[in-house]
């Protein structure tokens, strides 16, 4: 298995984690265009219902992170 493909996987796993715990997961697409000091690329955890930010503000989660976050909460 690819690492792209891996990758991939580990997004989708963090991705539905997220979701039974009532949150949702984005990742940074700008970082590729604009490197800067609040965006490192990665993911930030948001509330659904508050539509708040609650982990990852500076999206400076991995895919493991969430998945870590989302045991521990």
């Amino acid at each position: 298995m690819s690492n792209t493909r891996e990758q991939k996987c580990l997004e989708a796993r963090a991705r539905r984690a997220a979701r039974a715990l009532g949150y949702r997961i984005r990742k940074s697409r700008e970082w590729k265009r604009v490197p800067n000091l609040d965006n490192f690329g990665g993911f930030m955890v948001i509330d659904v219902e508050r539509n708040f930010v609650v982990a990852g503000s500076r999206f400076d989660m991995t895919a493991e992170d969430v998945l870590a976050w989302c045991v521990a909460d």
